[in-house]
């Protein structure tokens, strides 16, 4: 899988994709993340990726010219200086106009946005199948609503909070979805096995010592009969969900939308 990522914050992302699995499964060649500076697409002399709103109000809007002139040139892997989706646009090297338009056909782009589909383990799931993610990180007061139009293929929310930038709900994204990529995780049945999947919370988990501070381990967990293990598993997972994500069993399950 590829995996590109537009933001004015590219140093951002130097913990995250260089720490744990995800950065074993780069050295591996299981998922190629790029980092695209989106300031490497604006014309003025101070690089400005924002301007005021039109209407007046608080706050600076990002500039979806920026934006547009991005995701066209890493759709199509062409250099920040081609201009792409205008009357001035170089051809490729073929001589034919480029693949992927801003408005048409383009790979599955993502705009993080508080209006989004929620970040859902479902979502992660379906992500995960594709070949090509565009990653798309919002700043200062939003963006523009033509780049939602033009640009995203879809929009998503991290949770019901103000963050101050979209970068934090693309490192969470770029995680849930390269620990499902095949040969990541060392052992494929944890990925079955844990939170949301089925619907329910993961149930308790223990490891050694066997005692701490006069709290045991469950004996049915230390009993080696595995039908009974499986069912108290099962039931601990559906009374923690009850407990605490009672929406998840009713079928409301899922996280609101978040600023970015």
């Amino acid at each position: 899988m590829r995996i590109d990522v537009l933001t004015i914050f590219p140093g951002y992302f130097a913990g995250p994709l260089d720490t744990s699995l995800v950065a074993t499964a780069r050295a591996r060649g299981a998922v190629d993340v790029r980092l695209h500076d989106l300031r490497d697409w604006t014309t003025d002399r101070h690089r400005s990726v924002d301007d005021a709103p039109y209407g007046g109000g608080a706050g600076m809007v990002m500039r979806g010219d920026v934006l547009v002139a991005a995701a066209e040139s890493v759709w199509n892997d062409l250099p920040p200086s081609a201009t792409v989706g205008t009357a001035a646009a170089p051809a490729d090297v073929d001589g034919a106009p480029p693949r992927y338009v801003a408005g048409g056909p383009r790979p599955r782009t993502v705009v993080f946005t508080p209006r989004g589909r929620p970040l859902t383990q479902a979502l992660v799931r379906e992500l995960a199948d594709e070949d090509r993610l565009v990653l798309v990180c919002g700043r200062y007061e939003g963006i523009d609503e033509r780049v939602h139009e033009l640009v995203a293929t879809d929009e998503v929310s991290l949770g019901d909070y103000v963050l101050m930038g979209g970068e934090v709900a693309a490192a969470a994204m770029v995680e849930a979805v390269v620990r499902l990529l095949p040969g990541v995780l060392g052992n494929a049945a944890s990925a079955a096995e844990e939170s949301f999947e089925g619907g329910l919370l993961e149930h308790p988990l223990y490891t050694r010592p066997p005692e701490l501070r006069g709290r045991t381990v469950p004996p049915v967990l230390t009993s080696g009969d595995h039908a009974a293990v499986a069912a108290w598993r099962r039931a601990r997972a559906e009374e923690r969900t009850r407990a605490v994500r009672p929406d998840l069993l009713d079928g409301t399950g899922g996280a609101g939308p978040e600023e970015v």
